[in-house]
């Protein structure tokens, strides 16, 4: 498909789609739209030339439609949380699904119907009201497209697994305009696609999961150390990597958060069980001292918004992974904590990034083959995250490089990237310059093969990575 053609006129879209219940939204309609376009991360705005706010599969039927007809560059939105820029455009058109965020569940299937636009917060509270959960993110004002398509890593992963793994079905729009459902058992090879690449194949606009009983509190919340406790935490982690049963996860974070802007180490809790438990669980840390102590009894749909805090909607903001395996040495941990805190303190309000590793139980993760999903970041290793944030676009390349020299030594050095047991890089949290294969690993392939079966045009390429390739059968 050609470039957005410059002789269109996106005004007419209105009358175009005035039979859908679609609103379009122009640069000249004031606040609306400049409320359509803001985005997680200040550097991911875009003046796009049109936003076509969707409320149904059918309008982003109508929308593709129009799309197709006259050539144009397009984006989609779910949550607006990616910050490699890949749900906004510099003209061109944004299909947003924010207005899509009906939660349906089936109390007896037990299972959760969440619209395309929803967030995980409207999710969570939904399910709560059953005494019901599924595996979602770790902040709750994240789409639950966008994680979902990804492969998804959360507080339940460690006792169900990935969000891929809980995902039952989806009702997805392709490039046709063609509404289809995907499942294990409908367009199977569709839906292998979609658990790990889906925004390359269409627009998802319902997705259903498996949900779990979680009538009982979790305990939750961070403990606060000075950073000359990161060899006893560290050691701590490598003990937690042999007795966790999955219903435990600890987040480690190294931040400087304002107004203090002292530098701190965050240890992130979870437990899925009673208070006297879980402090036992983690005496070994509570015995540290630390500075100061948040966690606590909180119901689970509580529990996504303990980060929200960190996660504000300012600033611009650039998220990088890789990986680690446990046991890690404590003296590398110091090291990396001192080059990202000189980092930080030498740029002007950057103090709100964070280096995050992320201790999330993969037992059950690892008990799904590679090959079973399109996704292929299940390993016997950990994700660690650099998220940086900062105000000045001056520095916007600086950052990139430090970002992927810090991932880059702090994956090599464990040793935890092999080619038999995952890629060691989570695609959410890969920059806009990763390669498909760095992370589909060996299932790029047959993903080409079928974004060449599915969208043969590359309808869906803004943000993404793979190319449609014909399936050449050799004699």
């Amino acid at each position: 498909m050609a470039s957005s053609s410059t002789t269109f006129d996106y005004s007419s879209l209105k009358e175009l789609l005035k039979d859908s219940n679609a609103e379009v939204l122009l640069p000249n309609d004031g606040q609306a739209y400049e409320k359509s376009i803001e985005r997680w991360s200040e550097h991911c705005i875009k003046r796009a030339a049109a936003v076509v706010m969707v409320t149904s599969a059918d309008d982003v039927s109508a929308t593709l439609a129009q799309i197709r007809k006259h050539n144009i560059s397009f984006t989609v939105r779910g949550g607006g949380h990616s910050t490699s820029g890949a749900a906004s455009i510099e003209d061109g058109i944004v299909i947003d699904l924010s207005k899509m965020r009906k939660v349906t569940v089936d109390t007896q299937a037990k299972t959760v119907t969440a619209e395309g636009g929803t967030i995980w917060e409207d999710v969570d509270v939904e399910a709560a009201k059953y005494g019901l959960a599924t595996v979602g993110g770790t902040v709750n004002h994240t789409g639950v497209g966008g994680l979902t398509l990804g492969g998804g890593y959360g507080y339940l992963t460690g006792k169900y697994g990935l969000t891929i793994d809980n995902l039952l079905s989806v009702q997805i729009v392709l490039a046709s305009g063609e509404q289809v459902i995907a499942s294990s058992t409908s367009n199977e090879d569709l839906f292998w696609a979609v658990c790990g690449a889906g925004q390359n194949f269409g627009v998802v606009t319902a997705f259903t999961f498996q949900a779990y009983d979680q009538k009982n509190q979790v305990f939750a919340g961070p403990l606060v150390f000075l950073p000359d406790k990161i060899p006893q935490i560290v050691e701590f982690a490598n003990k937690f990597h042999k007795v966790n049963d999955g219903n435990q996860a600890m987040l480690m974070a190294f931040s400087a958060p304002p107004p203090a802007n002292v530098p701190v180490v965050l240890c992130q809790l979870f437990y899925n069980g009673p208070e006297d438990e879980a402090t036992a669980f983690f005496s070994d840390l509570y015995e540290l001292g630390p500075i100061a102590n948040m966690a606590a009894m909180i119901p689970y749909e509580k529990l996504n918004s303990l980060l929200n805090q960190g996660a504000g909607f300012d600033g611009r903001k650039q998220f990088g992974g890789g990986a680690f395996k446990l046991p890690l040495d404590p003296s590398l941990v110091v090291q990396i904590h001192a080059e990202f805190n000189a980092f930080v303190a030498s740029h002007e309000r950057m103090n709100g990034s964070m280096m995050l590793f992320e201790i999330i139980p993969y037992k059950k993760v690892i008990e799904v083959p590679n090959a079973k999903t399109s996704f292929a970041n299940r390993g016997d290793y950990y994700n660690v995250a650099t998220m940086f944030k900062w105000f000045n676009p001056a520095i916007d390349s600086e950052i990139r490089t430090f970002s992927r020299s810090l991932l880059k030594k702090t994956s090599e050095t464990v040793a935890s990237r092999s080619t038999d047991r995952g890629v060691g890089q989570y695609g959410n949290y890969a920059t806009a310059d990763v390669e498909a294969n760095e992370i589909f690993g060996a299932n790029v392939k047959r993903l080409e093969e079928l974004k060449h079966k599915y969208d043969p045009d590359n309808l869906f390429r803004h943000g993404n990575r793979l190319i449609p390739r014909p399936l050449v059968v050799v004699n």
